[in-house]
């Protein structure tokens, strides 16, 4: 089967090679909106929703099933996602800095029969404290510009402890989708034998 991947982020596609070896990358264009007051799961959810059907809306990709996916970082009840400037990113390092926070990745599954999945995954971080010198340093890199939370875990960022999927803090959470990849084919294969 052939795959969409709606998303333009180098981290999700080296991670979605570990799954699919047949996909082509055609990123959601669309403003990543949604109400902010949602819980993080179900916001997360919601933009890889939004992600996947526009992208799944597009005639070249009828009988491929198309996949989206977004990152948010949660804590203190609020959703931290990409910063829009250097001062804001050390703002979201300064709050993190020491504390345990979620990350949050909804994916969302579009297959040729319209049939839809969408699920989350949710990884507990923990920052060891962070001094001012490796904020200004971190930021003034450009690494967390791109990244929820102003962050990327495969950066190095010093920490205590992840408890759950690493790749899902880098941005796509492989395990689920390979549990969610795994039911859907013996779904199919349990129809097929009817």
């Amino acid at each position: 089967m052939k795959f969409v991947l709606a998303s333009a982020s180098p981290r999700r596609k080296e991670l979605f090679e570990k799954i699919a070896e047949n996909f082509e990358i055609d990123a959601a264009r669309g403003e990543e909106r949604a109400d902010k007051s949602l819980p993080p799961a179900e916001y997360a959810e919601t933009l890889a929703r939004h992600k996947a059907e526009e992208v799944a809306a597009k005639k070249e990709h009828a009988g491929k099933i198309v996949l989206g996916a977004d990152t948010v970082v949660a804590i203190g009840g609020g959703i931290l996602g990409k910063p829009k400037s250097e001062e804001e990113a050390k703002a979201m390092l300064r709050l993190l800095s020491g504390k345990e926070h979620s990350v949050f990745t909804g994916v969302c599954l579009i297959f040729p029969d319209g049939g839809k999945i969408v699920r989350h995954d949710e990884t507990k971080v923990k920052f060891k404290p962070f001094t001012e010198e490796f904020i200004r340093d971190y930021v003034a890199g450009g690494s967390p510009m791109d990244k929820a939370g102003a962050y990327g875990i495969q950066d190095g960022v010093p920490t205590d402890y992840v408890r759950g999927s690493f790749d899902n803090v880098v941005g796509l959470p492989t395990e689920l989708l390979e549990r969610i990849l795994k039911q859907k084919e013996t779904n199919e294969n349990d129809k097929a034998c009817d």
